[in-house]
């Protein structure tokens, strides 16, 4: 009895746990049947364009754990605190031009003719369910919270995983948000937190809408998945394809390097500016997020007339060194030529006129 009663203890543990709110919902009636007649929905998945194992042929699941359990790399995290630039979050763009300010990771606010677009605020002191699991943000890049951002024209959440849909900091923003918009999915979770359907739209690959009068988004592939549990890939991944005030800007969600990039290009390109991941890679994981050189060859596909790497500087979730991604993606684009974009945290960088290319993460290299 003894033995029966621990078991049923904690497996009614791990149902209530499992069905916290952090976990979101799986899509669920008209929009699961959308999913299903998705054209790279198969075999109860949502698939890439290109076939997407997540570790390369010959690496076991177990292998990677273990070695991700006891990396050793030195530096994964800063040895002092980032510097940054403390933004003003209300005041309105200086120009007709757009202003971007970068958080950290994927988190990062574009300012343009009176609109405010928000891309995948994450403010939690970890990318995960719960604070006391996984790496904690880094020094110096907690200057900004939640709670500081009002009026937000369109909240752009590329996908669903933890370190680009933040339950916290979504329940702190939504309400002072317009318009929601998302891959085709996504929106379960959100209804499950409380926010009314009709802020939010779900986009599929190559779909698009205009909001906000003048602000159009297109849906893009990416290379990736999803999941907030245990069953990956039944919400979609996306990138965003952003025109407004007659620029273009590229925004890369998470993605390995494929050939849909130099598609995105041929049809949308060129861009004033593509945001793309330069960070969290490894060989044991090489299909679903780019190495840095990767990065700056996925721009010159999108004609990409400037890079600004994100998805880097604030959370440790790789076995690398915590600016090696920005190291290497420079060296690169100085060998291609491409220009790069490289604010500090919290840095306005207003696109066409302030290029911040300042190697400020030197200082902290030992």
């Amino acid at each position: 009895m003894i033995v029966v009663c621990i078991l049923a203890f904690i497996i009614l543990s791990i149902v209530i746990i499992v069905n916290l709110p952090v976990f979101g919902r799986l899509p669920q009636g008209s929009r699961l049947k959308i999913i299903h007649q998705l054209p790279n929905y198969r075999a109860g998945a949502i698939q890439n364009l290109s076939y997407t194992p997540m570790q390369p042929e010959g690496v076991s699941f177990f292998t990677l754990l273990t070695k991700f359990i006891f990396n050793k790399e030195p530096e994964k995290v800063p040895n002092k605190a980032l510097p940054f630039v403390m933004p003003d979050l209300d005041a309105e763009a200086k120009s007709n031009k757009p202003e971007i300010i970068w958080f950290g990771h994927s988190s990062y606010l574009i300012k343009i003719n009176g609109k405010r677009i928000l891309v995948d605020p994450v403010f939690s002191k970890t990318a995960s369910p719960f604070s006391f699991i996984g790496s904690k943000a880094f020094p110096g890049t907690e200057f900004v919270q939640a709670a500081d951002f009002k009026d937000i024209d369109v909240l752009v959440i590329t996908h669903d995983h933890y370190d680009h849909l933040d339950y916290k900091s979504i329940l702190e923003i939504a309400p002072r948000v317009k318009n929601i918009l998302t891959s085709i999915g996504v929106g379960s979770h959100l209804e499950k937190w409380g926010i009314e359907t009709n802020r939010i739209t779900e986009l599929s690959w190559y779909q698009e809408i205009n909001l906000s009068n003048s602000i159009k988004l297109t849906a893009v592939p990416a290379r990736h998945f999803t999941g907030r549990k245990f069953k990956r890939n039944q919400t979609l991944w996306s990138a965003f394809v952003l025109e407004v005030a007659g620029y273009r800007l590229f925004l890369g969600g998470d993605s390995g390097y494929d050939t849909h990039f130099q598609k995105i290009g041929n049809e949308y390109g060129p861009f004033d500016l593509a945001l793309l991941e330069c960070g969290q890679y490894n060989e044991l994981w090489p299909y679903i997020h780019m190495f840095p050189e990767q990065a700056v060859q996925a721009a010159i596909d999108l004609k990409s007339k400037a890079l600004m790497p994100v998805h880097w500087a604030k959370f440790s979730l790789a076995m690398h060194k915590w600016n090696e991604p920005i190291q290497r993606l420079t060296l690169e684009a100085e060998k291609r030529n491409l220009p790069l974009i490289t604010p500090k945290l919290g840095e306005t960088v207003v696109l066409g006129e302030s290029f911040s290319q300042k190697k400020w993460w030197i200082n902290h290299i030992d």
